[in-house]
């Protein structure tokens, strides 16, 4: 649900929902920064007002704003009033773990059967019914065949486990949603407030606007930076594809080209660090690894995901003779990035942080803190100047009062609210205000479908601790596949491809690195190996037709079906689909290990077999290419995938041979006209 502009006006719902709106947020960011209460209770309250905004904001859509009816407001209100359940019971619960009670039992029905509805309002059929299928096997599994029966379980024992404790619906990815990834959609909603946007689109036009294909490229590089802030494909979509989709078809793009660009760089954005998307979070709390160790092994897959759309587009431009735009009329990207150099302070900020060894939950909130600076500086707009010195004055004295060393975040909280109040007293105070509740009403909106998402998709991952299933699809996948590494990988590929018609990227990572991974790990694959294989292909299943979230969001733009975007998408992505293959035969390509250069080398050749992939599909090098040379160049890519010295030999071979016959073909042409 995307959210509506001038929200703080109109009817009185549609106010109410604000307030709640930016109450979600304030408390989120209080229990982020002091965790006053228990993860429970905080995970209880954090679906608790999921709900009550699902409830209340996807009826308001449906009546396209008309009054709600009582019903909406009370199915809501009922929602938030039971998710202190946890709170006001949190002993007696602890004290029978086990052995839930009655009203336990009655409570919890409710409050799952909420869960599934808000899920289905937000996001249709398709995740729910997954979800229901994984609870009647709970329920109904002792009475189907072997292997995939199991010993049978009571409802109350059900219920008992998706909802008092923390394997069912407040299990890790409500944990994550209701943390540190809040934080992180708050981050990007603050930054967009700020203009940092702009930025990115003047850079971007800046640097690759002039060059062949330059309207395309500068989607591609926009929607790479959006991706920095922003771990949302979709949201990417439609917030940089409102400039780059026009102007590419301005240019001569076809729309259905233009949209797929635009989507297929928009979900790289949830692999491009150091904001990636929820699933990253959930990666890293589910592997129990440090999330800086996410974005190590992501780095070298999400800049060679870039690099192939790139190549595609310059491909697809030469191809059909577009040009870049003129010089002229292309922005200055260093003046830009000159005046507007202070909005990178959040994200350098929380690079740092990252890096330094500090947590996301930490360092997004600080990043958070700093971004309401920058939200100060824009509405002062042409005073910014002369206020540089009081504001750094004030900056060294709230750093110097506060002790930040010492009491670390509280500092940045006080430091924030003296610049607040020096500005309310000049020009713009009120501006900013608005601006940074805005932010907060807006970073709750952008938040429902994925918290929804990851308590619903909780459903499935206690089915699977309760009855044992994963160790079950296992065993089945090894059956099937025997040892082949391939055949696994491949199953596990189409598994993805196939649950990302239906269900977005976070419960589709989690259902099948739940499912596979225990497989691959049998096959001596690394774990976090596995899962970003599983989480790349979540991402690139949003770009398959014929159920192409990613092709969805940016037909509306481009004014072109949405299954000939999905299309054009696996067109432009088709060496996606093959680099995860190339980094699991050889885990360097996520830098697993210290050896830097089979790292280099697997870069070089990753890059070379896109360059393959890319003249075999485009069909267009130095010129057009002839269908022996696709062929050739097709086989030789295919070559450089498995990690053998005999294949690499033969791939490289093949393929300089591939480009020189093409480059000798083309000059010998030129030098014929």
């Amino acid at each position: 649900m995307q959210p509506q502009p001038d929200i703080r006006e109109g009817t009185f719902h549609a106010r109410a929902i604000y307030a709640v709106a930016v109450t979600f947020s304030v408390f989120q960011i209080y229990t982020a920064a002091y965790s006053p209460i228990s993860s429970l209770v905080i995970r209880s309250l954090h679906v608790g007002f999921l709900l009550l905004m699902t409830f209340v904001l996807a009826a308001q859509m449906r009546r396209k704003g008309s009054p709600l009816s009582l019903v909406d407001w009370l199915l809501g209100g009922a929602a938030f009033v039971l998710s202190f359940y946890h709170w006001i019971y949190e002993g007696d619960i602890i004290f029978r773990a086990g052995d839930p009670a009655p009203q336990d039992i009655i409570v919890g029905s409710i409050v799952v059967a909420m869960v599934f509805e808000a899920a289905r309002r937000t996001m249709g059929w398709a995740l729910p019914s997954i979800c229901g299928l994984f609870l009647a096997y709970a329920m109904f599994g002792e009475y189907l065949p072997a292997p995939l029966h199991h010993r049978g379980y009571g409802f109350d024992q059900i219920v008992d486990h998706m909802y008092l404790g923390t394997e069912g619906i407040y299990g890790i990815p409500v944990y994550v949603s209701s943390t540190y990834l809040f934080l992180f959609i708050l981050f990007g909603s603050f930054l967009e407030q700020a203009g940092m946007v702009r930025l990115f689109t003047d850079f971007a036009m800046g640097t690759v606007g002039h060059t062949r294909g330059g309207p395309a490229k500068v989607s591609t590089v926009s929607s790479a930076l959006m991706g920095t802030i922003n771990g949302s494909g979709v949201a990417n979509v439609v917030t940089t594809g409102q400039f780059t989709i026009p102007l590419m078809k301005r240019f001569g793009y076809r729309p259905e080209f233009a949209g797929a660009v635009e989507a297929t760089a928009s979900m790289g954005g949830q692999i491009m660090p150091p904001v990636m998307g929820a699933v990253a979070f959930i990666m890293a709390e589910t592997l129990n690894i440090a999330y800086v160790e996410v974005v190590r092994a992501a780095t070298i897959p999400a800049m060679l995901y870039f690099a192939t759309i790139l190549w595609m587009v310059h491909l697809e431009a030469g191809r059909t003779g577009l040009h870049g735009l003129p010089k002229e009329e292309c922005p200055d990207p260093w003046a830009a990035l000159r005046k507007n150099a202070y909005l990178l302070l959040p994200l350098v900020g929380l690079v740092y942080l990252l890096f330094a060894g500090y947590t996301p939950l930490f360092a997004g909130t600080v990043a958070l803190a700093l971004t309401v600076v920058l939200i100060l500086g824009r509405t002062i707009g042409g005073q910014l100047g002369s206020l540089v010195l009081r504001t750094l004055f004030w900056v060294v004295i709230g750093v110097l009062a506060a002790g930040f060393f010492r009491y670390g975040i509280d500092a940045v909280f006080l430091l924030v609210a003296a610049l607040v109040a020096i500005n309310l007293f000049l020009h713009g105070g009120r501006e900013t205000l608005r601006l940074a509740v805005d932010s907060l009403a807006l970073g709750a909106r952008n938040a429902l479908s994925v918290g929804v998402a990851c308590a619903l998709v909780g459903v499935i991952i206690g089915v699977m601790t309760l009855t044992g299933l994963a160790t079950t699809f296992a065993r089945v996948i090894i059956d099937v596949a025997g040892h082949s590494l391939f055949l696994s990988l491949a199953l596990t590929m189409l598994t993805c491809l196939v649950l990302g018609m239906g269900i977005p990227t976070i419960p589709n990572y989690i259902i099948t690195s739940s499912l596979v991974g225990p497989a691959l790990l049998d096959l001596g694959v690394p774990l976090i190996v596995s899962h970003m294989f599983v989480f790349y292909f979540g991402i690139m299943a949003d770009l398959t037709p014929p159920v192409a979230l990613a092709a969805f969001a940016a037909s509306a733009i481009a004014r072109a079906p949405a299954l000939k975007i999905g299309v054009q998408c696996m067109r432009i992505a088709v060496a996606g689909f093959v680099v995860p293959f190339m980094a699991v035969y050889d885990p360097a390509l996520l830098l697993v290990g210290d050896n830097y250069t089979d790292s280099v080398y697997m870069v070089g050749k990753a890059l070379f077999a896109i360059v393959l992939w890319g003249m075999a599909s485009i069909g267009y090098l130095f010129g057009p290419v002839p269908l022996f040379s696709r062929i050739a160049g097709t086989v030789a890519a295919g070559l450089l995938v498995a990690a053998l010295p005999w294949t690499d030999a033969a791939g490289l071979a093949l393929g300089a041979a591939t480009l020189g016959f093409e480059w000798a073909r083309c000059r010998r042409r030129t030098a014929e006209v």
